[in-house]
């Protein structure tokens, strides 16, 4: 018998994030159609366990313009819908969501929100955007480490904070000044 890994989802009006988590997958099969039915299979661990989800996405999807992307961690699908509409439920049938089908927060934004957040903060584990051929970089040899980047970021922050404090301090200690040389 076949286990269901976490799946999670995100929306924007044009597009769906599916996220299966699933370390070290392997035979991985994924199949969408664009009437909605999503389909997916893999083996995981060193017993290959099975695991398999077959859902119906509430509304119809463009499969030529999705994208999939097999990670070490997890599998990521990134889902053009149909229309671009924001979707009441992930789920064609109404009723109580599978307790394997999760809301992934770290992508998700409200409708009113959608044009604040997407861009560079987003969060997209360790997904390859070089292997879906979205266009963009060269998808060069060399990987870059976004971590450092972020580390360098903390700094610059943390520099910028240390010169707020000491112009903070400068001006206490001439205003001690001031009052002492007034008294």
């Amino acid at each position: 018998m076949s286990r269901h890994p976490t799946l999670k989802w995100a929306q924007r009006d044009d597009l769906l994030y599916i996220t299966i988590d699933l370390p070290d997958a392997k035979a991985v099969n994924l199949k969408l159609e664009p009437e909605g039915k999503f389909h997916f299979s893999a083996t995981s661990g060193a017993d290959n366990i099975p695991y398999e989800i077959d859902i119906n996405l509430y509304d119809n999807v463009n499969v030529d313009e999705s994208k999939a992307s097999v990670g070490s961690r997890n599998i990521v699908y990134i889902v053009k819908k149909e229309e671009s509409k924001w979707w009441s439920r992930l789920l064609k049938q109404e009723g109580r969501t599978p307790t394997f089908i999760k809301v992934d927060w770290n992508k998700w934004v409200d409708e009113d929100e959608q044009d604040d957040k997407d861009g560079p903060d987003m969060d997209y584990d360790d997904v390859n955007f070089s292997s879906l051929n979205l266009g963009g970089g060269g998808g060069g040899e060399e990987e870059e480490d976004f971590d450092d980047e972020d580390e360098d970021e903390r700094d610059t922050a943390t520099e910028e904070d240390t010169e707020e404090e000491k112009e903070e301090e400068t001006i206490n200690a001439s205003s001690q000044v001031e009052a002492k040389a007034k008294a």
